[in-house]
């Protein structure tokens, strides 16, 4: 039987087997020549990275033509038309919707015939069983190439028109919830940043328990109320290595339990509860950590430890403030992989309130970033959910 593990009730019978090419009017590239570019050209010229979850995505890194340059180009597109990245970038997919745009060559048009459900072969483009034979018959070893040829002929089973529609009204819902707390994670980050703005640069004052005005912020620099680099005592025999890729925007995600034996040479920054990691090598990254872990665990050197008797949190959140990053960014050498070492960090001046003027700005900015992440799970696992949907709703 070759029919899926999950169907709506109302259907049955087996699945058909098919391909795109079947299902379509034309497939094919963009251009594999490099057009004239205009900096005050109106035409996108878009490749594989500017399709983004459904959508044709422009962005400053995005060159341009004219207009005179674009009618030299015959593109065969339509209201049916997907568009699928098949070079360096594999898999990225969106929903042609008339824009004025001009293909390279690693975007692949796919226009499908009128009695094709568009949305149906969207999510089709992404269930594991189509993406695990596009992987397979990738080439090219740097850059990944997936050919017109697989992508016109790799088989697939495809149900009637109307169960098309039903699956891709279902999972449409699906990734317009994921589209939603997507919004919203978007929207809480940009508060968080307006707020961090206004609280350090003392537009917006908490007041103290009793309702009275705090005291003056005073300049510091940062040696001046923390500690960088303390010496650590003799490393343990077994703990948990945090290198530069163990941190991305404040979250822990890799944690390697290693023996101090096998340990690379950074591994030398003994852990205490309140410590901040701040990344030094290209700090604009803001991969910083704040630690309040239980259990042995030791940083690379590619991290300033910052230790504080101040409110480690407040700390921790004002070496993300906007210009206090503008001087670490002034104070580093290097091009490619900006870096700044710890002596020039840590005579970097801040504006510091009185503890507990600090504690109530800390907290403040916990609640929102603990807002931000109970959205951040919400979306993966809606996301977790859609896997498996595509996984048991396709053959």
């Amino acid at each position: 039987m070759t029919t899926p593990k999950l169907r709506f009730k109302e259907f049955d019978g087996d699945w058909a087997i098919t391909s795109l090419y079947q299902l379509s009017t034309k497939i094919g590239d963009g251009i594999h020549a490099t057009p004239k570019y205009d900096e005050k050209g109106t035409i996108p010229f878009i490749n594989g990275n500017n399709l983004v979850n459904g959508s044709i995505v422009i962005n400053e890194n995005t060159k341009r033509i004219s207009v005179e340059e674009f009618q030299k180009y015959n593109q065969t597109l339509s209201d049916e038309t997907l568009f699928l990245s098949i070079n360096g970038t594999i898999g990225n997919l969106a929903f042609y919707k008339n824009e004025k745009v001009l293909l390279g060559k690693s975007v692949c048009f796919i226009n499908l015939k009128n009695d094709i459900d568009k949305k149906f072969i969207y999510l089709l483009l992404q269930s594991p069983q189509l993406t695990k034979t596009f992987n397979s018959e990738l080439t090219g070893t740097t850059i990944k190439n997936l050919s017109l040829a697989t992508v016109r002929n790799s088989e697939f089973y495809c149900p009637i028109e109307e169960e098309q529609t039903k699956i891709a009204s279902f999972l449409s819902a699906v990734d317009e919830k994921i589209s939603q707390l997507t919004q919203k994670h978007e929207l809480l980050s940009q508060y968080k940043q307006g707020m961090m703005q206004q609280l350090f640069s003392q537009q917006i004052r908490f007041k103290a328990d009793d309702g009275s005005e705090f005291g003056e912020w005073e300049e510091k620099e940062l040696k001046e109320v923390a500690e960088i680099n303390p010496k650590a005592k003799k490393l343990p025999a077994n703990f948990i290595y945090i290198d530069l890729e163990s941190v991305e925007k404040g979250q822990l995600l890799l944690q390697k339990n290693i023996e101090l034996q096998d340990a690379p040479s950074r591994a030398q920054r003994l852990l205490a509860k309140g410590d901040v990691l701040f990344q030094m090598v290209r700090p604009y990254q803001q991969n910083n950590y704040y630690f309040n872990l239980s259990g042995e665990y030791v940083a690379s050197t590619g991290y300033a430890q910052i230790r504080t008797k101040l409110d480690s949190k407040f700390i921790y959140y004002a070496l993300h403030e906007k210009t206090f990053l503008d001087e670490v960014m002034n104070r580093c050498t290097g091009t490619s992989y900006p870096a700044i070492n710890s002596s020039d960090l840590s005579s970097i001046e801040m504006f510091v309130p009185c503890l507990e003027e600090q504690t109530k700005i800390a907290n403040f900015l916990s609640a929102i970033d603990q807002k931000i992440e109970v959205v951040a799970q919400q979306i993966q696992h809606a996301k977790l959910w859609k896997k498996g949907l595509l996984q048991q709703m396709f053959v």
